[in-house]
């Protein structure tokens, strides 16, 4: 079949199954209220594509663009996003407790807003400015990622691992923390936004008679 064949189809139909859709140029496209299992899409241009009420099961998104893309009521369950562009999504937007797995993405002004996402795999992805708020981030895995001048506030942070992460200045006070994993650099900037100083990653060495850290 051919790719203009295959898009009108992907565009007409509303019930897909095992199916692969590759290198499609669906920019803008509206796939609303259908349903996809077990489908991938692989280097597929998705920006501003609009998803409202449609549902994606056990699907991989791989190499693919959704720049601005629309997730209104979009159910999400077991779908792994792979060196994919995801630029400025409102994932808060989809349908409530979503499956979701990121490697190698860019999420950079992404919103993460109210949500359930136990056990979310955020692996080497760019998550630069992105927005952390009010969710549920228990047990996540950001191995890799970096978290540069993102926000992470009021969140549930139980056994969420950031030990490998970067970028990462995290408030306690903030969120709730519990077994939380953090790489040494993201404790060093905590501990010197609170006015502290840290043997051994102080700006100037400290001395013996107690002087108070800057």
């Amino acid at each position: 079949m051919s790719d203009d064949a295959l898009r009108q189809r992907l565009l007409a139909e509303e019930s897909f199954e095992n199916e692969t859709f590759r290198d499609l140029d669906l920019e803008g496209a509206d796939l609303s209220g259908k349903d996809f299992y077990r489908c991938t899409f692989e280097g597929c241009r998705l920006q501003e594509s609009r998803w409202k009420n449609s549902r994606l099961e056990d699907c991989t998104v791989r190499s693919s663009d959704l720049t601005r893309a629309s997730l209104s009521g979009t159910g999400l369950r077991g779908v792994r996003f792979e060196g994919c562009k995801l630029m400025g999504v409102d994932w808060s937007a989809a349908a409530p407790h979503p499956e979701l797995a990121f490697q190698e993405c860019n999420l950079r002004y992404a919103s993460f807003v109210g949500m359930s996402l136990r056990q979310t795999a955020f692996l080497r992805c760019s998550a630069q400015e992105a927005n952390f708020l009010d969710s549920d981030l228990s047990e996540s895995d950001f191995a890799g990622t970096d978290l540069s001048a993102a926000t992470v506030r009021g969140c549930t942070l139980a056994h969420t691992d950031f030990s490998s992460a970067s970028g990462l200045l995290l408030e306690p006070t903030r969120n709730k923390v519990k077994d939380t994993r953090v790489a040494v650099e993201a404790a060093v900037l905590l501990a010197h936004s609170l006015g502290l100083s840290v043997a051994g990653y102080a700006p100037e060495p400290a001395k013996r008679g107690g002087k108070r850290g800057r």
